[in-house]
C-alpha cells in the first residue's frame, strides 16, 4: 500500500531562484514571452512578465506588470534597474523561467529571491 501512494505523489516542483529585487512578493498569471513585440500583443496588466532579458524595448509595457522576471542578467542590468525604478517585485538570473506556462499561476518572492507555481 506505501508503495502505491508513493508511486501516485508527485513531486513538489522546485522554485527558481535569482537575485531579488524589491520588498514585496507578487502572486500573478504568468505571461512568458520571447521579446518585447510578444509582449506588446500578449501581456495583460497585472501580469508577471516572464523573458530571456529586457532591453529598452521592454520599456513602455513595465508600467502595466505586476512582477518581472528573467533568466538573464545581475545587479546592474536594465531588467534590474527598472525594476528598482518602477518598483516592481522582480527576480533576475533565473535560469529555465521561460520553460513556465502563459496562463499558469506564480508567486514572485524577492526577498527570498525565488519563484514559484502556486
Amino acid at each position: 500500500m506505501l508503495a502505491m501512494m508513493a508511486a501516485e505523489a508527485t513531486p513538489q516542483q522546485e522554485p527558481l531562484r535569482g537575485l531579488g529585487i524589491g520588498d514585496r512578493t507578487y502572486r500573478g498569471r504568468a505571461c512568458v514571452v520571447g521579446d518585447a513585440a510578444d509582449a506588446a500583443e500578449r501581456l495583460e496588466e497585472g501580469d508577471v512578465l516572464i523573458t530571456a532579458f529586457t532591453g529598452p524595448a521592454f520599456n513602455s509595457l513595465l508600467p502595466i506588470v505586476g512582477a518581472l522576471v528573467v533568466e538573464e542578467g545581475g545587479a546592474m542590468s536594465h531588467a534590474a534597474i527598472v525594476a528598482r525604478e518602477y518598483g516592481i517585485p522582480a527576480i533576475i538570473g533565473a535560469a529555465g523561467a521561460t520553460s513556465l506556462t502563459t496562463g499558469d499561476t506564480v508567486e514572485v518572492d524577492p526577498l527570498a529571491g525565488v519563484i514559484r507555481m502556486v
